[in-house]
């Protein structure tokens, strides 16, 4: 009896301890969370797969902040079809395999009808197989390498995965036709993350469109995340004397790089891509090292537009007066872009959803009037952004 008894103790235990302990990804919910556990009563449920914490956590914040502006006013509206929104959000901890975990998670546990996220192309890249298994919408925020929509082998559009980011065949070339025809640049160097499927994307289109412009790219240099020392590189880009330097990554190595880089007396402008806009690119390289340098993005705040205007005034009112960045933009477009879906497809029906968001067609919203082209890929303007004093100013607008 002693013996049984130990054991009836034992499971006992080991079930208290695994409801406990969960799954690693952290949640929280916003929206009405006191409605259904699932979306088949007064509440309709959304995942959001982001990077909350990790190296690009800032990233994470900012998409999650937007998406739940855009459930709030959503909600304040009267929701969709009668039922309101409830966000719920997972930390993918900047990690591909996180991603994967929390969308399943997001499907299995939490009943989502789709999901919005990542903001990263290599961890939205881990999403993609579950929301297709699970047959759930995902609509990718910040993620713009082509793979994400559209499978590398088979050439086919995914027919779950969505996306309100450009894609990097543009953004790439926006920044190369930017450095021929605005900096007048005839060389280049490109110092790309080899661990970011994004940064790779970005160096192959950048140098297609500058070489056909005429340009010759100097040398390709590499890095990795979570490197800190990049002078050696540095020095090797210094001895070269490029006209400019493209550096597609993500705003922490990027601030490093051009920190160290503007430290050692290299003045070239340096130019690059969404993965800069955070706030803390200025803290970590400093206002005065970032002069003289331009990032492609989805969109400016200083833009007039009444769209923009309503969005940063919205924004502002909800985040203690912080300006909303491209990701926090971008965060609210991705809910707003499902929410549109969900109400042309009059019911919270995956299926239904997957259909509605293929036929989006001009649809109004912050970062631009959108259509998803067959590739389910936005068409959409982007904008170049300067740094000066360490904040982004308005410099070009760019028609796809």
């Amino acid at each position: 009896m002693k013996k049984f008894g130990a054991i009836i103790l034992s499971t006992v235990l080991t079930a208290v301890l695994a409801a406990g302990c969960g799954s690693n990804n952290n949640t929280e919910s916003s929206g009405n969370s006191g409605g259904s556990s699932n979306s088949s009563g007064d509440t309709i449920k959304i995942g959001a797969d982001l990077e909350l914490t990790g190296g690009q956590a800032s990233f994470g914040d900012s998409a999650s902040k937007g998406a739940k502006l855009a459930v709030q006013q959503i909600n304040d509206a009267g929701g969709i079809n009668g039922k309101k929104l409830e966000l719920v959000v997972a930390d993918n901890a900047s990690k591909s395999e996180e991603a994967t975990q929390a969308a399943q998670k997001l499907i299995s546990n939490d009943k989502v009808v789709a999901i919005i996220g990542a903001s990263t192309s290599t961890n939205t890249l881990g999403i993609v197989p579950v929301a297709t298994e699970k047959q759930i919408p995902l609509v990718a925020v910040g993620a713009t390498n082509p793979k994400v929509t559209v499978d590398e082998r088979t050439k086919k559009t995914n027919d779950w995965v969505f996306r309100t980011a450009f894609i990097d065949p543009f953004q790439g070339q926006v920044m190369a036709n930017f450095a021929t025809n605005n900096l007048k640049a005839k060389t280049a160097v490109i110092y790309t993350d080899t661990s970011s499927d994004y940064s790779k994307g970005l160096q192959q289109f950048f140098e297609e469109t500058f070489t056909k412009n005429g340009g010759q790219i100097l040398s390709k240099e590499s890095y990795q995340q979570k490197d800190s020392d990049f002078k050696a590189v540095l020095t090797r880009i210094k001895q070269s004397n490029p006209d400019v330097i493209y550096l597609p990554g993500y705003y922490e190595e990027v601030g490093k790089i051009i920190k160290q880089a503007r430290e050692m007396g290299i003045t070239a402008p340096f130019l690059g891509g969404d993965g800069w806009d955070s706030p803390q690119l200025a803290e970590i390289a400093g206002a005065a090292a970032l002069d003289n340098t331009y990032m492609s993005n989805h969109y400016s705040p200083e833009d007039t537009s009444e769209e923009v205007k309503n969005f940063v005034d919205a924004y502002k009112a909800a985040n203690g007066g912080a300006v909303p960045d491209g990701m926090a933009a971008l965060g609210y477009d991705a809910l707003k872009l499902v929410a549109d879906a969900i109400s042309r497809a009059g019911e919270a029906d995956p299926a239904k959803i997957k259909d509605a968001l293929a036929a989006t067609k001009d649809l109004q919203l912050a970062t631009g009037k959108v259509t998803l082209n067959e590739s389910h890929d936005p068409v959409k303007a982007a904008v170049v952004l300067k740094f000066v004093d360490g904040k982004q100013t308005f410099e070009t607008k760019v028609n796809p």
